[in-house]
């Protein structure tokens, strides 16, 4: 897996979790505030694609993880 497809599945992956901890209507709800989570994940995905500035990219690259040469072509 390339350093793109991780951030993207971390990402996806929070979203998900956090969503499924903060809808009432959720047999796992604990508290409206994991929206809140939601919101940071997805503000941090914006201001990635504005700044091309990823922290957790820079952790990968240092854990050796190849990078991707093109986004969508294969």
């Amino acid at each position: 897996m390339t350093i793109e497809r991780i951030i993207r599945s971390m990402a996806g992956f929070f979203v998900l979790l956090s969503l499924a901890l903060g809808v009432e209507a959720s047999p796992i709800f604990v508290s409206h505030w994991f929206l809140a989570f939601t919101a940071f994940v997805g503000l941090n995905l914006f201001q990635s694609g504005l700044t091309n500035f990823c922290p957790p990219s820079i952790l990968l690259k240092k854990m050796g993880v190849p990078e991707n040469s093109a986004s969508c072509s294969r």
